[in-house]
Parts: structure tokens; sequence; C-alpha cells
């Protein structure tokens, strides 16, 4: 916890809209808001929305004892290329480690490749001499003379930060270290980012390519976090403001500043923790997280109330869903797959008379046609109101009107017209294409990872979400949904489960049966110390877990397997039940291990973190009763293709107990459940709703 006796407060800006959600010390709900996002200045839109809980609430900001903000502005910096001019600083001999990459095409016969943009040209990427051994010993003086016309290069480049990756800095930094305080002496005023603090890790492409993110976006999130946090404070939040981060994870501002692309993607992983704590609250220990947004859908498997982690991914892909087309990252972030499918995503037919929708989105300026601010694209949200998924009074808390009209003949304009269709029929095309994008989506990433969807619990939620899962579920082949409370805002109140962690990826090669135990062990002792820094900084009292593995892979073998180490230094004892955890593991997922076989260990991980909060345990409901509805509204059906008549309920009347049969719209004040004709739902003893698909006959 952090603290003990005053509201937190989470902040989530998106792409469509920002998020904020305020709790009391006990977790429990005071006010959730969504306010359209901002972009020329995203906190104008964060202070408005906090404004309005902290008003809903009674609160005052000095009640505040806990923020905690997630942003979507590193990643857009990097997608949009609005970042900083960087230069690269590399080992003599080196210059070129950007051009070479991987030393392969991500489409061998694509004769018109587009490679990907990495950021840094040819030209202001710099060298100097020095080099040291992998092992970390000194094999050449760094060349400190050539620091003064190093310095001038730069200057002369126009850079305004600089990557600095020299080889094997992972496992000895000293030279990084000088080559900044001597460029420092020349250039007080550039941007430093250095590699053995970004990604200590060996493969110098993508130890570099992590670098230049970080430099690149550093500026830009240095003058935003500064600009936020002074705006707060005047407002009068006493508190400091904690980050979250893409491993799921809370950090300070100050590390947030030093490391900002630790940032990318903070957003949809507060889902992802929601989804993970709402599986432990539940027992179930398979579940797909789904999370449909304004801009985009994010899908992530949970197993064993853990969210599937990944030590890299790729930003702004220059072929869309094509491995190798984007910018490599190498940070610990989790594992999920995000595509342009949103309420806002933009729907239009191609030069081949083809319906495609997405990945470009309207936005939250002007939004969807039915905002009625401007919007002259259908979008996904357009087609929803069209076929009367959305009650036009009752969006978004009743602040933004619904412009049906402007739906219809935005829809009929630029989609109808164009393939010979009504209004209502495109919306309907346009609903069955973003949907099946979404459940293929969500079986490629499960297939990827061997695994099942549809023994799979999924966890909707996202201003979107409820109203597409039961669509998106019945193509993934997913029989069971559960919707949790305030799911519009799912993401922030995954923010507020968070621990304030901070993990360490660490490269330092060794052969398992030939480990020097007490030099491991003293090489975690200095994680552990850097690590504690960290996580003490944002959470000075909580009670600290340690997580610790090892990246392990039989010798020769070009990729590693995450395997757990035991939470204590490791002895000689331990060494056999780590061969037994690596087989196991590898035959999990290549059929067989391989047997007289050396293991070899590339990379060392630790995890620090302040202890989650205590799960909660919902009673069974005492008694089961038909849900009373508010009202009923004509909607098309999702299944038959006509119209049929869905009940109406408010989710605040609903009780633990009650259920009811599709269609019906389930409304609260950030978005709606859409129950479709072949589901029926449930609430349960701690008000989530269970959708649960019904197999018999619905005509």
């Amino acid at each position: 916890m952090l603290n003990k006796n005053g509201s937190r407060l989470a902040v989530d800006i998106g792409g469509t809209f920002t998020d904020a959600v305020l709790v009391d010390a006990h977790g429990q709900f005071l006010a959730t808001t969504k306010t359209p996002t901002t972009p020329a200045d995203p906190s104008l839109g964060a202070l408005e929305a906090t404004r309005r809980v902290v008003a809903q609430a009674g609160e005052d900001w000095s009640q505040i004892e806990g923020f905690i903000h997630g942003t979507t502005l590193a990643t857009n910096a990097l997608i949009e290329r609005r970042g900083a001019v960087v230069a690269t600083v590399t080992t003599e001999g080196f210059r070129d480690i950007l051009e070479i990459a991987y030393e392969r095409r991500y489409s061998q016969y694509d004769i018109n490749l587009v490679k990907p943009d990495l950021i840094v040209s040819r030209a202001r990427a710099f060298t100097i001499g020095g080099r040291m051994y992998a092992q970390g010993q000194e094999v050449q003086p760094l060349d400190e003379a050539a620091i003064p016309r190093l310095a001038e290069k730069i200057a002369e480049s126009g850079a305004e930060a600089v990557a600095i990756c020299l080889m094997h800095a992972y496992a000895n930094p000293t030279h990084e270290l000088k080559v900044r305080d001597l460029l420092q002496d020349w250039l007080p005023d550039l941007v430093i980012s250095l590699s053995h603090e970004v990604s200590p890790e060996a493969r110098e492409f993508d130890r570099l390519s992590t670098t230049i993110a970080n430099a690149y976006i550093q500026p830009l999130m240095v003058s935003y976090l500064s600009a936020f946090q002074t705006r707060f404070s005047q407002e009068g939040l006493m508190c400091p403001i904690l980050m979250m981060t893409a491993g799921g994870g809370m950090t300070t501002i100050e590390t947030a500043a030093r490391l900002p692309i630790r940032l990318v993607e903070s957003g949809p992983a507060g889902g992802a923790i929601l989804a993970a704590r709402l599986a432990a609250e539940t027992g179930e220990a398979k579940v797909l997280s789904f999370d449909m947004g304004g801009t985009t859908a994010k899908l992530c498997l949970i197993d064993d109330y853990r969210p599937q982690t990944a030590r890299k991914f790729e930003i702004a892909r220059a072929a869309r869903f094509v491995k190798g087309s984007g910018m490599p990252v190498r940070i610990p972030v989790i594992e999920m797959i995000e595509i342009g499918a949103g309420g806002g995503s933009i729907a239009h037919v191609d030069r081949l008379g083809r319906l495609q929708v997405g990945p470009e989105s309207a936005g939250s300026e002007p939004g969807p046609a039915a905002f009625a601010k401007g919007g002259a694209e259908p979008t996904v949200t357009d087609a929803d109101v069209v076929q009367g998924l959305i009650e036009p009074g009752r969006f978004a808390e009743g602040r933004l009107a619904i412009d049906v009209d402007a739906a219809n003949s935005v829809l009929q304009r630029n989609v109808g017209e164009a393939l010979g269709l009504e209004a209502v029929q495109a919306a309907h095309a346009i609903s069955e294409i973003v949907d099946e994008n979404m459940a293929a989506a969500g079986r490629i990433h499960a297939v990827e990872s061997g695994k099942d969807l549809s023994a799979r619990l999924m966890i909707a939620f996202g201003g979107n979400g409820p109203l597409h899962a039961t669509r998106v579920a019945r193509r993934a082949q997913v029989e069971r949904i559960l919707i949790p409370h305030d799911p519009g805002v799912g993401s922030a109140v995954g923010f507020l489960f968070a621990p304030v962690s901070f993990e360490i990826i660490r490269s330092r090669y060794a052969m398992l049966d030939r480990l020097d135990l007490n030099d491991l062990n003293a090489f975690f002792d200095a994680m552990i110390e850097e690590a504690e820094t960290v996580v003490r900084a944002g959470a000075p009292e909580a009670p600290l877990s340690r997580r610790r593995m090892a990246f392990m892979r039989y010798h020769g073998q070009g990729h590693e397997i995450e395997i757990p180490l035991p939470d204590h230094p490791l002895e000689p004892k331990d060494l056999p039940k780590l061969r037994q955890r690596f087989e196991s593991v590898y035959s999990q997922q290549f059929s067989r291990a391989v047997p007289g076989m050396a293991i070899e260990i590339l990379n060392w991980a630790l995890e620090v973190s302040s202890k989650p909060q205590a799960l909660k345990h919902y009673p069974t409901p005492s008694e089961r009763q038909p849900a009373q509805p508010s009202g009923q509204r004509s909607i098309l059906c999702d299944v038959l293709g006509v119209y049929r008549i869905a009940q109406i309920y408010d989710r605040s009347a609903l009780r633990p107990g009650d259920h009811m049969q599709g269609p019906a719209l389930i409304i609260e004040a950030q978005t709606t459940t859409f129950v479709s004709c072949d589901f029926s739902a449930q609430v349960d003893g701690g008000g989530n709703i269970w959708l649960t698909r019904q197999r018999e006959d619905m005509q």
C-alpha cells in the first residue's frame, strides 16, 4: 500500500479518452470519469478528469496520498516521430550497427521493401576508440583525446540528444561513463542516454536501438513530466506522482525521466494488471485480457495469475504485423498484441472495392461523426450507434451528445454508396470486420505462444471492450466473459493494483556446470541494491519481494528460456534443480529435451517490488433472480442480422444473483455491455458480470 488513510488517484491518458479513478484507503471507488484526450497538451485533459473526480467525491486535493499516472505520450512520440534529433556514439569499427541490423530482410522477396526507420542517419553516427572484452576487461584504453573533435561533430550535426552504446558496456560501463562526463564538459545542454543504464544486455543492435529510442523521447518526456508535476502541484496535490511502466509496475518520476523508454505501452499494462488480479480473485488460472479503447485493442494471455511477459517488442512497424519491420526495443514488458481496432478506427472502401477498418483513428479531435465535433469519416463507434447498441442520451455520462443522423449520413456516403448498401448494412459490415480482426489477432497470438483460447475466460474492459466482447468471443471460440466494475476505466483501475517495482536484466555469460557462485551472488547483491534504491523512492515503508530469473539455453543456441531461480543466494545443491527446471520448460515448448547437452546462461534478471494488496473474495449470491429492466430499444441482432428488441438494464441497479438473457444492453457511466442473443448474463457476489454463451438455437 502506498498510503494508510488518504485516497488514491489513477490517471490514464489514452489516444481518445483520458480516464481518472479515485478510491479511498480501502480501495472502494469514490468516483470515476472519462474525458476527451487533449493531444496538444495531454496534461490539460488529465487535469480536467482529475478535477471532476475530486469534485464528485467531495474530496480535497490534500487528502490524495497516492497518484499513479500512465500515458501514451512516449509511445505516440516514437510512432509519430516527434522526438529529438539524435546522434550515436559507438566503438570505433562499429559505426554501421544500425545499417547492418540483423543482416536479413524481414520480407525476403519484396522488391519494394521499406526498411524500418531507426531514427539516426549514418551522418549522425560517430565512433570513438577504446574497447572492452565481453568479460569486462579493458582491451584498449578509451581515446580521451578524441573527445573535443567528437563534441564538435555532434554539435555540427544539430543533435539534441546522443545515445552512447560501446561494445560490452553491460559488462564494464567505465568507458561509457567517461565519454558522458567528458562530452558534458563540452556540451552541457546535450541529453545523453547510456546503453548500460537503458538496456544492459548483450546483442549490440538491440541495445543500441533501445538506447536511441530512450534518447529520442527523453527531452520530450522530461519536459512533459516536469510540467505535469508542476501543474498538479499548483492545483494542490501534495503527494509524489508515480508512473506506470511497460512491465506492469510503478516507478518514480525521476526514474521515468531517466529511462522514459520504460513508459512505452504503460497504459495497456495497467489493463493486464487488472485482469491478472481479477483472475486471482476468481480463481481463473487461464485468462484472455481484452482491452478495447478508442484507438486500439489490446489482448494479453494470463496464466496462473501472471500476465505473459517479454523482454523485447517492436515500435512503428513498416509492415503491419510483420516481425522485424519495426524498431526493436529491449526492456521488460507485459507481452500483448495491439492492433488498430478501437471505437475511433476509421472505415473506408479501398480502390479494389474492399471494406477496410483501421488502423487509422479519428482520435478525440475530431472523433467519430456521431460526436458532432467535425468528424467526417465513418468509425466503429458510428457503426455501433447506427445498429442501436449505444444509447445516445447516456453516452459518456450524458456529457457528450450523440448525433445519430450524422453517423447514418457518413456511413451511407463513405461506405454504403461505394458498396451498394444501406447505412445499417454498412454498419453491420464494419462491425463484422473489426470484430473478426480482433478475434484473429487473439488466435494468432495464442498459437504463437502454443496456447488455446477456447478454454480461457475473457476479461473485457476499456471504453469499447464490453460493447464488443460477445462478438469477439464468439469468433475466438471463447465461451465465458467477465466484465468487472467500472470497465470503461479498466486500465486506470489496474494502476491502483500495480506494485512499485523495478526490474533489471543484465548479461553475464556462464556455463551452468561451471558457475562461480560467489561471484554470481555478489553480482545479484549489486542488482538488489540498485533495484531496491529505485523501489524505496516510491514505497519507503512497504514490505518488498524479490523475483530472480535466469535466461538459459543449450550451448550454441540463439535464444533463451526464462527459468525462475530460488529466492536466496545460489548454493551448489540448487544447480541440479536448475537443470531439471530448464529441461522441463524446454520440453513443454519443444516437445523434448536434449540429453547430454551443456547449458549456458546469457542473462540474469531481478525484479524487486512492493507486496501487492490482499485479494478480495466474493461471496456466492444467496439467491438467483431475474434482473429488472429499465427500458428497451430496437437493435440490429449481430447473430441473426435482423432487428430485435433488447432489454436495457442499469448496471448500478443490478444486484448479486441477477440474471438476464440476451439480447440486452447493460448501461453504466463510461461504457455499455452488449449481451448478444446467444449469451446470458449473471451478476456475482462482487458485482462482476459473467457472460456465458448459450448453444441452443436462437431463432
